[in-house]
């Protein structure tokens, strides 16, 4: 089954009226426009309540004010917005005529909020201010007087955040959660923590957003069961989710969910549903992620792209379609039916399911036209455009048409504009441009982009900035104009540099959602670099696009890792690969090849040569790749061999044939390789010279590198080397899984222990976690060597390593490794992860492995991209250790010897070409 879908797609939170005033959207595929909304707690006390606590002053001496502000609350709660109005203009008089600015102060809050939900933003402003003027200004500084402080900062950033001035509402909620507490308010304390948690959402801190929450936990566990408690919760379960924890999301939310049925409230279940149904979504998104090929080279920002659904994957979103329409049933305002409607159409178009989407698309716009102009209502209406363009380019339908599509994202803008919400202006902008470029008119589609960059960068939008730089650089390179169209890519890859930090703490579909809105970038700028110059009559790349390609490829894939993980990768000071080679191993070359659409390219960097050598193969990415997913399959199955030599000769007359000569010439004995793509699920060792009847590692040492950089690299045979032995060779079943016995595990182990004289074991029933930790802490250990069951996947939730109690996933294993490194001359070594392998089916399953070997802090990581369980395991691991006791044998020169005497005695690719090493080779 495949799907169609607009990567624009807002996966839309809760927006709750009167208890929760939200303005929470969350971007499905779409990361960059994940501060659509967030979930406001405005409960009716905070509200309304900022009259509850002064009621035993006023209704002495302010009667008559006090009961028009209740009954401005009675026109409020029955949708009588003007009429309210009305009243609490008569109650403000009233206070003023009294002289009671406190009370004044209560009813201007008040008035701002019904202001607010008109949509007269200017005047809501105004009240707001007023009030908080007032306040300020007041010599009563009573309880009463913090109180109605409290809460008039509680309104003000609600209004803040409706306006989109994100940061301003973080800092208002900040001052009323200090004020509640001064006040001695606890329930107004946390629903102002609540609030913030929230705002910190919009703005992507995700993990300060999550530390909030986690901090509130102690005190929600003193409180009963309340609506701001099932608030809570709901919140923590959205930021576990947006930080990629979404089993614990589920169950949280479920609690969330039990808490607002027992209290009966509707709104609350509801938005609890849309939670529910958005960590379905996304945990039926990481079931697909990884699963299939893609080629970049014609996205944009606003491109609909067609992806297989796994059977698991629909599963997901059979639930979540499930939660939504609960969600719509009970929802107790028009737009938060339409938030779950707009993240159930999503799925709808992922599931191709066109007559269901056509159906619901005119129950949205029959219910958008209704809704009054605001924040979240011009999200909504940007996002279903969106939604309409991708079900339109289906079906061929043209209903509605481009034209009628077009008008709703300038309505957007216009409202937009009226209530000075630049960054709703800046997405809708640009996404009007994109709908131009969908439909051929280039100039307005230029325009507009440039329109939609200016505004962006008019209040330093970098998010919204970077998608509006790449859209005119593609604008650009359609047509010719390479030198604009770099240097618009090169902003927008410099633009994700300053949000680096941003970028890795994206929503739940992170990984999903970088393939689709960061990777293309960089991947289309290197595509421009790589072309020949047409003002050069060699048609050579020029040294300077060359080096600027490489470091884009590098900082693709530093991001790749950081995405893997949702944060920064590289603590220590790394050092460049191009300075080792040329300071510490003149018979050591660096090879990149780089996967573009049409063409297979290879630079090479030799030692002590400034210039880059650079090679074109005329190979479109598909056939490429065609041939590795072959290739990789066929090195799995032991009676392949032929088939094995016939593909990888192909590979090395693209890899390695157009260098030899430069690589003879230079007397070349290692080659470090930067692989991208799917040439990371190929074991280089095993790519064959036909002519020679020889593999590459018959002629070569062979290291792999993460990056352009190595942690501190230098000769293993400088230190002292002692070692941790650890494996788990004795069948398990953890997790509803079962793991096969390993049985030559103990010879390996056995064999080691005779290699590293100076040896610590942790073996079956001894290798625990808790083990683990003990050891690495105790003693610096230089070699670290885990033989058990493993998996590498490109999520982190599913790499693991199997210990005798538990699966230690990715983060785990990281941290606890990460040990060692809090001696800062200790850093591990060798990290040797035997009896691992990659995940079958994950295409971008060598992410968990360079993940871990980066995380963890080890210079070198020698692991297996397939387990052999077999004799042949331990006799490699024998031979590998023997060799590093030679002081002239570097890492990667003791892995070929291995792999050569495996060769001699093996012939079959299976035994001995999974082995490889990551990292520094010295």
């Amino acid at each position: 089954m495949t799907k169609k879908r607009f990567r624009f797609f807002l996966v839309v939170q809760h927006f709750l009226k009167i208890t929760i005033v939200t303005c929470k959207s969350r971007l499905y595929f779409r990361k960059w426009l994940r501060r659509i909304t967030i979930a406001v707690l405005a409960t009716l006390l905070s509200v309304w309540g900022i009259s509850v606590p002064a009621f035993s002053q006023f209704t002495q001496t302010q009667p008559n004010a006090q009961l028009l502000v209740e009954q401005g609350q009675k026109l409020y709660e029955t949708g009588q917005l003007s009429e309210a109005v009305i009243i609490l203009q008569q109650a403000t008089d009233a206070f003023n005529l009294q002289k009671d600015e406190l009370g004044k102060a209560m009813a201007l809050s008040n008035l701002s909020l019904v202001f607010k939900q008109l949509g007269q933003w200017k005047k809501a402003e105004a009240a707001i201010t007023q009030s908080l003027n007032l306040l300020k200004n007041s010599q009563l500084k009573t309880q009463n007087f913090a109180i109605i402080l409290a809460q008039t900062l509680d309104i003000q950033g609600n209004l803040q955040l409706e306006l989109g001035r994100t940061e301003q509402a973080l800092d208002s909620w900040k001052q009323s959660a200090n004020t509640y507490t001064q006040a001695g308010d606890e329930v107004g304390s946390i629903r102002s923590l609540i609030n913030q948690s929230m705002a910190e959402q919009a703005l992507g801190l995700y993990h300060q957003a999550r530390t909030t929450l986690e901090e509130l936990q102690p005190r929600l566990e003193q409180q009963p069961d309340s609506l701001v408690k099932a608030i809570a919760l709901r919140s923590f379960g959205d930021v576990l989710q947006l930080v990629g924890d979404l089993e614990p999301s589920f169950k949280v939310l479920q609690q969330s969910r039990d808490i607002a049925k027992k209290l009966q409230s509707p709104s609350e279940i509801s938005a609890t549903l849309l939670s529910l149904g958005n960590t379905a979504l996304a945990l039926g998104n990481s079931q697909i992620s990884q699963q299939d090929s893609i080629s970049f080279e014609n996205y944009t920002p606003l491109h609909c792209i067609n992806r297989p659904v796994s059977t698991e994957s629909l599963k997901y979103y059979q639930q979540a379609v499930q939660f939504y329409e609960e969600a719509v049933t009970t929802a107790t305002s028009p737009l938060s039916q339409i938030q779950a409607q707009l993240n159930h159409l999503s799925i709808l178009l992922k599931l191709q399911q066109w007559s269901q989407a056509q159906k619901l698309s005119s129950e949205i716009q029959v219910k958008l036209a209704k809704i009054p102009p605001s924040h979240t209502a011009n999200y909504a209406q940007i996002n279903f455009a969106q939604n309409l363009v991708c079900l339109k380019q289906a079906t061929n339908a043209d209903i509605p048409s481009s034209k009628e599509i077009a008008q709703m994202l300038a309505t957007s803008v216009q409202q937009a504009r009226s209530m000075d919400d630049e960054r709703s202006v800046a997405y809708g902008l640009g996404a009007l441009g994109g709908l131009y470029l969908e439909n051929q008119d280039i100039s307005n589609a230029q325009k507009l982009t440039q329109e939609a960059l200016m505004v962006a960068q008019a209040i330093k939008a970098g998010d919204i900035g970077y998608l509006w730089q790449w859209q005119l650089g593609y604008i650009l390179r359609i047509q010719g104009d390479v030198t604009g169209a770099i240097a618009n890519y090169t902003e927008a890859v410099n633009t994700l540099k300053y949000l680096r930090n941003d970028l890795i703490t994206l929503n739940p579909d992170v990984q999903f959602s970088f393939r689709d809105n960061i990777e293309p970038i960089y991947r289309q700028l290197v595509d421009l670099l790589l072309q020949p110059s047409s003002t050069v009559s060699s048609k050579s790349i020029s040294q300077k696009n060359l080096k600027q390609a490489r470091g884009i490829l590098e900082t693709l894939q530093l991001a790749e890792l950081e995405n893997f993980f949702r944060e920064a990768c590289l603590k220590a000071v790394p050092e460049q690969i191009d300075e080792v080679v040329d300071k510490t191993n003149d018979t050591a070359a660096v090879i990149y090849p780089i996967i573009l659409a049409d063409h297979l390219d290879i630079i090479l960097k030799l030692p002590n040569k400034t210039e880059l050598s650079h090679y074109t193969v005329n190979k479109k990415s598909r056939e490429v790749e065609s041939i590795l997913e072959k290739l990789q399959q066929y090195l799995r199955e032991p009676d392949r061999i032929n088939d094995v030599n016939k593909l990888s000769q192909q590979v090395y007359s693209w890899l390695i044939q157009p260098l030899e000569i430069e690589l003879e010439k230079m007397n070349i004995k290692t080659l470090v390789f930067v692989l991208d793509g799917e040439l990371r699920n190929i074991p280089m060792a095993v790519l064959y010279d036909r002519e020679h009847q020889k593999y590459l590692i018959q002629k070569y040492a062979i290291s792999l590198a993460p990056g352009l950089q190595l942690i501190e690299p230098k000769s293993l045979q400088k230190v002292q080397i002692n070692g941790l032995i650890a494996g788990v060779s004795e069948q398990r079943k953890i997790e509803g899984r079962s793991f096969a016995k390993l049985k030559n595990v103990e010879i390996e182990l056995q064999q080691i222990q005779s290699a590293i004289p100076k040896n610590a074991e942790l073996f079956n029933q001894d290798f625990t976690k808790i083990n683990l930790q003990n050891q690495i802490k105790k003693i610096p250990y230089t070699v670290v060597h885990i033989a058990t069951h493993g998996e590498f996947s490109s999520n982190p939730n599913k790499t693991f390593i199997l210990t005798w109690e538990q699966l230690l996933k990715a983060k785990d294993f990281d941290n606890l490794i990460r040990l060692s490194g809090q001696r800062e001359s200790s850093a591990i070594e060798l990290l040797v992860l035997s009896a691992c392998e990659t995940a079958q089916g994950d295409k971008r399953a060598t992410l968990g492995l360079a993940g871990i070997a980066v995380r963890a802090g080890a210079r070198s990581t020698l692991a297996t991209l397939w387990a052999v369980d077999d004799k042949s395991t331990a006799q490699f691991m024998s031979k590998f250790y023997q060799e590093l006791e030679n002081s002239k044998v570097t890492k990667a020169e003791a892995v070929r010897r291995a792999q050569i005497q495996l060769l001699t005695d093996y012939e079959i690719p299976y035994l001995w070409a999974p082995y490889i090493l990551v990292g520094n080779w010295l």
